[in-house]
């Protein structure tokens, strides 16, 4: 199989690249910088085309003969500019498929996200019938929202669209969710919300991988598919565990959600007024995705694609403590764990 992927170079897209040329594939990926570029070929890619999401006939040059289009990048943060969030995650998606079709590539995945719901009711053992929300919160919410109604729209005969809703993507080999976790740690600036004693769903980058496959193979056009590692889990439990593997204690710090509600709330309301371009140390969206149960049903990937997710909770964080320490990142305006979590590969 040829393939075609955007964001090779993040958390998702360099497993993804490596997995596919494990099976034999030839992968062409998009890079928009030197760095990048250097990112996929390390991952394996077989080709790298050098333009952005912007660049549709650079786009469909590299997706020429390709039998899949995998679009995983994208803007993955809580905060930053209106026009930036729309510009890569809306107008972006809208030209890889714009190109896609331009190149008569047969079938598009889409690497959405379970935070395209945040803004509707509580997400708690949700399924893909739960409706996108009228008014999102946030500009991360809004724009993935969009994109994947612009890509499962796009499916028609001969153009097979589909998406993936992976939760929480983890992993070794991450180099910016966990970095920054760590760092906020290390830095003092960590605080559970409520404790940390709710559920959460998660997905381990070998689940997303697997489910990103399957889609390519067995997606129904027009369909999206939440991933996840299994059975719900303790987000205090989890993430306890998973700093433990790289000497990490979080300690036992907190603050009640109704009071980092009202943090975000006026923090936001503040930054806006002033027009400050750093990221809060604390957004709405960040609460509502992390400071409170966020739990997906993902009985449809299993049905419909097969999807077993291979890689348990268990045996995922025992490859983390035998493997290699992520690399510290400077300290950035940070006062818990939202900000650093809203990175989803």
């Amino acid at each position: 199989m040829k393939a075609f992927v955007t964001g090779g170079s993040g958390f998702v897209g360099r497993n993804l690249i490596a997995a596919l040329r494990g099976r034999g594939d030839h992968v062409v990926a998009l890079a928009r910088s030197t760095t990048a570029a250097a990112a996929c070929r390390d991952a394996g890619a077989s080709e790298v085309i050098r333009g952005d999401l912007g660049d549709v006939p650079a786009m469909a040059k590299g997706m020429t003969g390709c039998d899949v289009v995998f679009h995983s990048a994208a803007i993955v943060t809580d905060w930053g500019d209106r026009k930036t969030f729309f510009a890569v995650n809306v107008a972006g998606t809208k030209n890889a498929l714009a190109a896609a079709q331009a190149a008569a590539a047969p079938r598009f995945v889409h690497v959405g996200t379970e935070a395209a719901l945040v803004g509707g009711p509580p997400i708690r053992q949700v399924d893909e019938t739960r409706p996108l929300p009228e008014k999102p919160v946030g500009w991360y919410a809004t724009t993935k929202g969009l994109a994947e109604a612009a890509v499962l729209a796009a499916n028609r005969e001969g153009f097979t669209t589909v998406a993936i809703r992976p939760r929480l993507i983890w992993g070794a080999g991450d180099t910016s969710l966990l970095p920054q976790i760590i760092d906020s740690v290390r830095d003092g600036r960590f605080r559970w919300i409520d404790g940390g004693r709710y559920m959460t769903s998660t997905c381990h980058v070998a689940n997303v991988v697997e489910g990103v496959l399957l889609a390519a193979e067995k997606g129904v056009g027009g369909n999206c598919y939440f991933l996840t590692d299994g059975e719900p889990v303790e987000f205090r439990s989890f993430l306890t565990s998973l700093l433990a593997t790289q000497g990490i204690d979080p300690g036992p710090r907190s603050l009640p959600l109704w009071m980092a509600r009202a943090a975000a709330r006026s923090i936001e309301a503040l930054w806006r007024g002033l027009g400050i371009r750093a990221t809060p140390p604390l957004t709405r969206t960040a609460v509502l995705v992390l400071g409170r149960e966020v739990t997906v049903v993902d009985a449809k990937a299993r049905r419909e694609l097969g999807y077993v997710g291979s890689v348990s909770v268990a045996t995922g964080l025992s490859a983390m403590a035998t493997g290699p320490r992520p690399p510290r990142r400077r300290a950035q305006a940070l006062d818990s764990t939202c900000r650093a979590l809203t990175a989803e590969g």
